[in-house]
This record gives C-alpha cells, sequence and structure tokens, in this order.
C-alpha cells in the first residue's frame, strides 16, 4: 500500500523540524516554511506533482540540477542559492529527505547564537 502523497510528505517532513512555522505571505497556493522569520522551504499547493523550492550550497545546487532533470534552479528565487524540485517521484525520498535537512541547516546555521540554542531546548 503506498503512503501518503509525496508533497503531503514533504510538507510534514519540513513541519516536523524544530521552530518551523508554516506561513502564506505570496497566496494561498504556495506553503512557506520558517525558522526564526527565515524561510527554508516553499511548497506549490497547485496541481500535482507539485514541487518544492529549498536553499542549497550553490555548488550543490550545480551538481543536483545535472543529476536530476526534476531539480531545476530555484523558481522566482536567487538561483543561485535555490533550487526547484518537482515531485514527479523522480528524486529518491532518502534524497529528498536529505535536501530538506540541508536547506533547514543552511538556514539555522545563519541563525544567531542566541536563536539556535533556543531552537535546541
Amino acid at each position: 500500500m503506498a503512503g501518503p502523497p509525496l508533497r503531503d510528505r514533504v510538507i510534514d517532513e519540513c513541519t516536523a523540524k524544530p521552530g518551523s512555522v508554516e506561513d502564506y505571505p505570496f497566496g494561498d497556493q504556495v506553503a512557506v516554511f520558517k525558522v526564526c522569520g527565515r524561510m527554508f522551504a516553499l511548497v506549490s499547493l497547485g496541481p500535482p506533482p507539485g514541487s518544492v523550492s529549498l536553499k542549497c550550497d550553490p555548488g550543490l545546487a550545480l551538481d543536483l540540477r545535472a543529476r536530476h532533470p526534476a531539480i531545476t534552479a530555484g523558481y522566482h528565487l536567487n538561483k543561485r542559492h535555490w533550487n526547484t524540485v518537482a515531485l514527479d517521484g523522480s528524486v529518491p525520498d532518502d534524497e529528498l529527505d536529505e535536501l530538506i535537512d540541508h536547506s533547514y541547516d543552511l538556514v539555522v546555521a545563519r541563525l544567531t547564537r542566541a536563536q539556535r540554542n533556543e531552537l535546541r531546548s
């Protein structure tokens, strides 16, 4: 039996991050996940399959785009630091989870020490 749709799984992964807040600053078609007010994921809520945009190290971003047709430069975002992943199932679930973790970790690393300590408590 299949699990939840991929987009729902991505939303659950983003929601589970410490300090994660779901917001809709761009309207009701995009769920934006933030930690301490900083975006780490944008999930499109339009027709399937949907997509998720994630912050990414610039070198890794280029490598991922070369390896996966479903990964492209961030849609309406800084294309050097963001990738958009089509949720068509072609990127393995474990790799997608790693990309969500990577995006979250990049944002948390830029927080103040006090903010990071608060997330750990």
